[in-house]
């Protein structure tokens, strides 16, 4: 196979998005109480990052879904690779990923069969993603690369909602507690998404005055604020997100974080597919060669396809 062109000559890609939400992930914690959170908000990314497939609205939004809900559980952890959420199932939407860097770059997408989205649709016109997936898996998995151990927990697929299958996997591989709020719906200004994390931690480091059961009381509070938080609110562009946490949680007296960046995070690219092609045989190669001698490849991602001449992906 010829040698492949380096990325940074890689013309025929579309320009990535300039893309970079300064704020995208804004982590807080309660002074004085057992609880640590993050509020997730994609703002104009979420409509960069939807907008490449053509899904029906249910598909997006579970897609939107999970972007922030990956943005979420990556930054809360210091590694240096990516981290993933990947749910397979037997439903009308069989593979559902998303992927966020350690330096907050965000992509993901849907693997549906037509046919069962359309009959599923004809019935239940807004499905929740427990019926868009069906039965099946959902792992969570931080890869740091070849040289390290990779971290993968997996649970059964079990909950209506993106969030309760997030909330039954805390429960029962992590054994945390911890509330997830998503939100993904398309406005005037195209597709947004947001999430809301809180997490209980362990009565230490400056808590320890509270007894068991005022944390206990600390964490009911913190739950039952979380849950005043509308769709509309996580999703409002002119609605600053310190101002938003001020709302829900002032009487607690929350307490900003770094914030975190976020931006477009496709990592495709010509190079990277034609490695990939030069591991097929001659053989099969042929098969994936329309009438015209070219292969094309379609990133599953960005939806950009690469088109290559057949002659130009030999072996030996």
């Amino acid at each position: 196979m010829a040698d492949p062109l380096p990325d940074f000559l890689d013309r025929d890609r579309p320009p990535v998005p300039d893309i970079v939400v300064p704020q995208g992930v804004q982590p807080f914690h309660l002074p004085g109480r057992p609880v640590r959170g993050r509020l997730i908000r994609l703002g104009p990314l979420a409509e960069a990052l939807l907008s490449r497939h053509d899904h029906p609205p249910p598909v997006t939004r579970l897609v939107g879904e999970a972007l922030a809900l990956t943005a979420g559980l990556a930054t809360a952890l210091k590694f240096r690779g990516s981290f993933s959420v990947q749910a397979k199932g037997s439903g009308a939407v069989s593979l559902l990923v998303a992927d966020c860097t350690d330096d907050g770059q965000l992509r993901g997408h849907a693997g549906i069969h037509p046919g069962r989205l359309e009959e599923l649709l004809s019935v239940e016109p807004d499905p929740p993603a427990g019926a868009l997936l069906g039965e099946g898996y959902i792992a969570f998995t931080c890869d740091q690369g070849p040289d390290m151990d990779r971290y993968q927990g997996i649970v059964a697929l079990q909950g209506a909602t993106l969030a309760d299958m997030t909330h039954h996997y805390f429960a029962t591989s992590e054994q945390l507690q911890a509330e997830v709020r998503l939100a993904c719906a398309r406005g005037s200004q195209g597709w947004r998404a947001g999430a809301l994390i809180i997490e209980r931690i362990a009565g230490q480091g400056g808590i320890g005055e509270l007894d068991e059961e005022e944390q206990e009381e600390a964490w009911r509070t913190a739950r039952t604020l979380a849950a005043t938080l509308t769709d509309a609110e996580l999703l409002d562009d002119a609605l600053p997100g310190p101002r938003l946490l001020q709302l829900l949680f002032g009487t607690e007296g929350v307490a900003l974080d770094r914030a975190r960046a976020l931006s477009y995070g496709c990592r495709c690219s010509r190079a990277k597919l034609a490695a990939i092609l030069g591991g097929f045989s001659d053989g099969e190669l042929d098969e994936m060669a329309d009438a015209a001698g070219h292969i094309t490849v379609t990133c599953a991602f960005c939806n950009h396809d690469f088109i290559f001449s057949r002659t130009e992906i030999r072996r030996g």
